[in-house]
């Protein structure tokens, strides 16, 4: 009786199997290594590392895939209110390692352990320093990091990683920060990966994987915002909510 079809082993080279037909949950392949290349690569065809410690990296390509599109974004009265009383300052690629640590060791509710791994770290901070990897961090009025998110962005498109909390709405912050500039940058989608019913709350969509792969082919058209965000923390300061 057959295991099911064979799951391709990544080589040397850069090249990844076709993701509109990866099976129906997503692993695409194995294998391979984290050069910032191979990943550069990897998110231009919708593809994306996850795994766990002691495991080979694998490549995921989910079907659907979770997107938030900026004008779908659902503000709510609570977080706009707290907005709009701006007892925060929201800061760009300044503290892209702490944000990174900070999504992978504080705890999540029905999860124990973490993905975001050493090697993964060290791999995405490559990324960041060639600037298309970045954060979106939330400080408190003592200038205390509270919230924030990190994920990688390529053409007109933001792959977006993880979020952490460390006060009540610090990632949800973080991520209205991140539409905003989304929207000014007229970026296509945020994607948000796998489904989930909090970012679902927030406005995002399932969308069917080859849709997805359809508009991700047209984000990769333009150039988006290379190089490090720090220069467009005055186009924060032009934010209403």
């Amino acid at each position: 009786m057959s295991d099911g079809p064979a799951i391709p082993r990544l080589g040397f080279d850069h090249i990844f199997p076709n993701p509109r037909y990866a099976m129906k949950a997503g692993l695409l392949a194995y294998g391979g290594d984290l050069a910032p290349d191979r990943l550069l690569t990897a998110y231009r065809k919708g593809i994306f590392p996850w795994y766990n410690e002691g495991d080979p990296i694998l490549w995921w390509s989910p079907d659907p895939r979770l997107l938030l599109y900026p004008n779908d974004f659902k503000l709510h009265r609570s977080l706009r209110k707290k907005l709009r009383q701006k007892r925060f300052t929201v800061k760009l690629d300044r503290n892209f390692e702490t944000v990174m640590r900070h999504c992978a060791e504080v705890p999540r509710h029905g999860q124990s352990g973490t993905w975001i791994l050493p090697e993964i770290v060290e791999s995405y901070k490559a990324l960041h320093e060639r600037g298309f990897a970045h954060s979106i961090e939330v400080y408190d009025e003592d200038g205390e990091l509270i919230g924030g998110l990190y994920g990688v962005s390529v053409g007109r498109a933001f792959f977006g990683e993880s979020m952490f909390s460390l006060r009540a709405d610090g990632s949800k912050i973080a991520l209205a920060h991140l539409v905003a500039l989304a929207k000014t940058w007229e970026f296509a989608f945020i994607d948000c990966q796998i489904p989930s019913e909090h970012l679902k709350r927030l406005g995002a969509v399932c969308v069917d994987r080859g849709k997805f792969l359809d508009e991700l082919e047209e984000t990769q058209q333009y150039p988006g915002v290379p190089g490090s965000w720090k220069i467009y923390e005055e186009l924060l300061e032009e934010i209403n909510f």
